[in-house]
């Protein structure tokens, strides 16, 4: 069961939420046990990847998606670690890399997580941009 305390309006409530089967959830709220019908939630079916877009620039009109390239023999490809929102891209397409360089940040829950190249070489591809969501072993960049 995991427990939160929450002030409202100035008072402390103790809740504990228990188990879910279909959407009914068990909540005890300062001692009391409740049974509450959750709202159905809407699925995420995919993750939309963006062309990056030069932020130093004016928005320019939307480009086309860019034609992901297929990771090869030898290539290393670097995939999120865990959920979360690409925050910064500190490389390009084509750029010489080493495996210890910051290629991009990973913000997840709140804390900002520092993705390395992992791999000396060339960045073959940047498959996501700046703001995209992205789900835990979705594939970042290649590098050959």
């Amino acid at each position: 069961m995991k427990e939160y305390k929450y002030k409202i309006n100035g008072n402390e409530y103790k809740v504990a939420v228990g188990d879910i089967q279909d959407n009914i959830a068990q909540i005890q709220v300062n001692g009391a046990q409740y049974e509450v019908e959750l709202e159905d939630m809407p699925k995420v079916s995919k993750v939309v990847k963006r062309t990056p877009v030069e932020t130093s620039a004016p928005a320019a009109a939307p480009q086309p998606a860019k034609k992901q390239v297929a990771a090869g023999a030898g290539d290393y490809v670097i995939e999120s670690p865990l959920p979360g929102t690409i925050k910064e891209i500190y490389v390009k397409e084509g750029q010489q890399v080493k495996a210890s360089d910051v290629v991009c940040i990973l913000e997840a829950m709140k804390m900002g997580n520092e993705i390395h190249a992992g791999k000396d070489g060339v960045v073959k591809s940047i498959n996501v941009a700046k703001e995209d969501s992205v789900l835990e072993g979705t594939t970042i960049m290649v590098i050959g």
